[in-house]
């Protein structure tokens, strides 16, 4: 089925080479011919071969269960990590395909015309799909290998990857078996237990001078590496990563990032929270930790300058300015967090997008933010009475509905509140009675 063949014989059986619907009656009808034990071998040989090397094009993507570490380490010739030459990869690829093709036209007989059908109906359907547009979500677009640097870089900082395998501290995993079962982590995550690049609580800071700042610590991971830190990182880490971010761990309809930005009205101050480490206390930790010691600092500075009065020069009125507006943004952020905190307690099994609903007006990504307005407004509403979060903050509304919908009671282990509803009684079948004639 790795060939060109089966897929020709198919399409000509139903009649059409457009994008046709293989059945399963139509897959089983196909003719198998005979298979000697050499070419088994070699078609089972050149069928392994190309899905190792096709999984080491994946070692490079960041959201395959394959990564490892993205291209412009694996482009960077560090001995321990081998050549990596995607260009050559693809060819080989092309090459395994076209002898698979010639072993499967041999045993099924193809004249050279049937071959030159075959293998045009297989390079006129890539055509037909290049043409056609999809979903904008469901497209892989390439990724620019900087930005996958920093991506990978930030993904060090919260712990997720490790750097270990970019400086030969870790030898990567052995390969798997085709049908292992999909790991847990990819080779490139830091496995359970091993201390991180850098410790923290599941939140970093976009705050230069903080032992937390997310800028410094990334330029760390660069620099490690020996790789070149670019100059406008702080201008790329609040303009530019989040929307990239998005989009990179967005698929159809699902949209999860997994570091999020909680930031002051300007966007002058971001809290970048780590998903996989939220718990109920984050939002506390973000306050006592994060945001109050800032605001204690800006009034201090602000303080200052104030008592300059009519001394102070022009610069310091300007810094005066931004510190009387920044403790203004910051006060915000902090009731804001502290309005959420009592009730929030995220369960990882709701999901990204409505775990993250109750904080819809601390993002100012503006669609990831109306994403999550909506999905608040229906969690309000009731729409996704399923979810852990709703339980929380309508436990009366949810436990009422528990009571007549039992897949809800079973999803809460409520099972104890759910009613059966009584059976509808059966009516009788009575014969009809036969009018006598008058």
């Amino acid at each position: 089925m790795n060939s060109c063949v089966p897929d020709f014989l198919i399409k000509l059986t139903l009649g059409r080479n457009d994008h046709p619907q293989f059945d399963i009656g139509d897959v089983n009808g196909i003719p198998l011919p005979l298979v000697s034990d050499q070419a088994g071998d070699r078609l089972a040989s050149l069928a392994r071969h190309a899905w190792q090397i096709r999984r080491k094009l994946d070692t490079v993507t960041e959201i395959s269960h394959a990564f490892l570490l993205p291209l412009a380490l694996r482009q960077a010739k560090f001995e321990h990590l081998g050549l990596f030459d995607p260009s050559a990869i693809d060819d080989e690829i092309t090459r395994i395909q076209a002898e698979i093709d010639n072993i499967a036209f041999a045993l099924y007989g193809f004249s050279n015309a049937d071959r030159a059908a075959a293998l045009g109906a297989v390079s006129g359907e890539a055509r037909d799909d290049a043409d056609v547009d999809g979903d904008e979500d469901e497209a892989a677009p390439d990724i620019p290998s900087a930005d996958a640097l920093l991506s990978w870089a930030i993904g060090v900082a919260f712990g997720r990857f490790d750097i270990r395998l970019a400086t030969g501290e870790r030898v990567a995993p052995p390969e798997p078996e085709p049908f292992d079962p999909l790991p847990a982590k990819s080779p490139g995550m830091l496995p359970d237990g091993d201390a991180p690049f850098h410790a923290h609580a599941g939140i970093l800071v976009d705050d230069p001078g903080h032992a937390h700042d997310l800028v410094r610590i990334t330029e760390r991971v660069l620099e490690r590496v020996d790789m070149p830190v670019p100059a406008d990182m702080q201008r790329w880490l609040q303009k530019d990563f989040f929307p990239f971010h998005l989009q990179r761990y967005s698929k159809s309809r699902r949209k999860a990032p997994i570091y999020w930005p909680l930031a002051t009205a300007s966007g002058s101050y971001t809290l970048w929270l780590y998903y996989p480490s939220l718990t109920s206390q984050t939002l506390y930790t973000a306050i006592n930790d994060f945001v109050e010691p800032k605001l204690v600092d800006v009034v201090k500075e602000a303080a200052g300058l104030k008592t300059k009065g009519s001394a102070r020069n022009r610069e310091e009125e300007r810094r005066l300015e931004a510190l009387t507006t920044l403790e203004a943004e910051l006060t915000d952020l902090r009731d804001q967090l502290q309005a959420i905190a009592p009730q929030y307690r995220p369960n990882h099994d709701d999901g990204v997008q409505i775990t993250a609903a109750p904080l819809w007006p601390l993002f100012r990504h503006k669609p990831w933010q109306k994403l999550l307005k909506d999905t608040w407004a229906k969690l309000q509403k009731g729409d996704y009475d399923w979810a852990n979060l709703a339980m929380n903050y309508w436990p009366e509304r949810v436990r009422e509905k528990c009571k007549t919908d039992k897949s809800l009671a079973i999803a809460h282990g409520l099972e104890d509140l759910y009613a059966e509803p009584e059976a509808a009684p059966k009516k009788a079948r009575g014969r009809k009675k036969k009018e006598d004639a008058e």
